[in-house]
C-alpha cells in the first residue's frame, strides 16, 4: 500500500497542469470544493492560507505577481490571467511588452513600450521629454506640428528616425523659397544659420551677418530693403548704395555744397535717424571738437562753421565770450603779425589749447 501511494503521489505530481517550476502547494490557490480561484485571494492573502501544516514557510505563501520580475500595476490588474498565460504553464510567459502587445509601430521605436508608456495608459504624456533626450527639443513650431508631420508612415504611427538635421524634414522648403532662391545663392541646408528654431514661421531671423553688422539702423527684418536680387548676391555694402537718397537730401548740413564724403561712417554711427553724428575724424583730421577743451561746448555744426552751407570756413571769434578785440590785442602784445581772425587763432592754436 505504500508503494502505491508514492507511485499515485508522483504521478500526481508529474500531471501539474502549471509544470515542474510552480513550487507553491495547490491550497496556495486553490480551494478544496474548486479549482476555480475567487478573486478575494487576490486581495486578501489571510484567505489563502493552506491549512497543510507539513509544509514549509515558503510553500505556505500566498502567490502575488509582485514576488515576480513583472508586478501587475494599474491596466495589468484588471487583464484576464489567459491573456498573457495563453497555457497554464506560467513561467512560459515572456515579461517583455511585446509578447503580448502588437507592435503597431513596427520596431520603429524599439520593443520596450515603458520607454513612451505607462500601465495605466496608452497615451504618451513625455513626448516632449522624450526629444530633448534624442537631441531634438520640441521649440516654437515643432512644438505644435504633429508627430506624423516628420515621422511619415501610411499608418502615422511608425516613427523612424529622420536625424535632426534640419534638411531632413525642410528639403522642400529650401528647395521651393524664392525670396531668396536658396539653392541659386548657395545658401547652408543648415536652416539653423538664418532662422531660429524656436520660432513659429521662418520670418524670425538668426542670420549670422559678421560680414556686415546688423546694429542700430541696420537691424531690419525686411532683407529685401538692401538685397535687391533675388538670390541676395551682389549686394554692395558702401554706405551710398543704400543712402543716396539720404545724402542728396541732407541740409543739415546739406552734404552736397559742403561737399562730404559718402562714406556715412565717417560722421555717423548706425543709431537710427542719422543722430547723433559723430564726426569721429574731425579731432584727428581738422580741429578736436570731441575732445580736449571744446568738448561737450558745442551742439550743431553752425555753431562753428557760422557761413552757411560752407564748412571749410570755421570762426573762432563769434563763441567764445573772452573774444573781446581789445582784450586779446593786449594779451597779444608779444606776437608779431597778431591779428583779431579765425584763421589766425587757428594757426597759432590748432588743437584749441590755451
Amino acid at each position: 500500500m505504500g508503494l502505491f501511494l508514492l507511485l499515485f503521489g508522483g504521478g500526481a505530481s508529474a500531471q501539474s497542469p502549471h509544470g515542474d517550476g510552480l513550487k507553491l502547494d495547490c491550497a496556495a490557490c486553490h480551494r478544496s470544493d474548486s479549482w476555480d480561484i475567487p478573486a478575494s485571494l487576490w486581495t486578501d492573502r489571510s484567505l489563502a492560507l493552506p491549512k497543510t501544516p507539513s509544509n514549509t514557510a515558503a510553500e505556505n505563501s500566498f502567490f502575488s505577481h509582485d514576488d515576480t520580475n513583472f508586478p501587475l500595476k494599474d491596466s495589468h490588474t484588471q487583464t484576464d490571467c489567459r491573456s498573457c498565460h495563453a497555457t497554464l504553464v506560467f513561467s512560459e510567459a515572456e515579461p517583455d511588452c511585446i509578447s503580448c502587445h502588437t507592435d503597431i509601430h513596427r520596431m520603429t521605436v524599439g520593443d520596450d513600450c515603458s520607454r513612451c508608456h505607462t500601465t495605466h495608459s496608452w497615451l504618451v504624456d513625455e513626448v516632449t521629454q522624450l526629444h530633448i533626450e534624442n537631441g531634438f527639443p520640441l521649440l516654437g513650431a515643432h512644438g505644435v506640428a504633429h508627430c506624423s508631420a516628420c515621422h511619415v508612415s501610411e499608418s502615422r504611427l511608425e516613427f523612424n528616425r529622420i536625424g535632426n538635421d534640419c534638411i531632413n524634414c525642410h528639403q522642400t522648403d529650401y528647395a521651393s523659397t524664392t525670396t531668396p532662391n536658396h539653392q541659386n545663392a548657395g545658401f547652408s541646408t543648415n536652416c539653423l544659420d538664418c532662422h531660429r528654431v524656436d520660432a513659429f514661421d521662418w520670418s524670425a531671423q538668426n542670420i549670422l551677418h559678421d560680414f556686415f553688422p546688423l546694429t542700430g539702423g541696420h537691424d531690419i527684418q525686411d532683407c529685401s530693403r538692401c538685397h535687391t536680387t533675388p538670390d541676395f548676391s551682389m549686394t554692395p555694402t558702401e554706405c551710398i548704395a543704400c543712402h543716396q537718397t539720404d545724402f542728396q537730401e541732407a541740409q543739415n548740413p546739406n552734404h552736397i555744397s559742403s561737399q562730404f564724403p559718402t562714406n556715412c561712417n565717417v560722421c555717423h554711427s548706425t543709431a537710427p535717424g542719422w543722430r547723433p553724428a559723430s564726426l569721429a575724424n574731425h579731432d584727428e583730421q581738422y580741429f578736436p571738437i570731441n575732445s580736449g577743451n571744446h568738448r561737450g561746448e558745442w551742439n550743431e555744426c553752425i555753431d562753428c562753421h557760422t557761413t552757411p552751407g560752407n564748412y571749410v570756413l570755421f570762426s573762432c571769434t563769434d563763441c567764445h565770450e573772452h573774444n573781446n578785440a581789445n582784450e586779446l590785442a593786449r594779451d597779444h602784445e608779444d606776437v608779431n603779425g597778431y591779428m583779431f581772425q579765425s584763421s589766425a587763432c587757428y594757426a597759432c592754436h590748432p588743437n584749441g589749447d590755451e
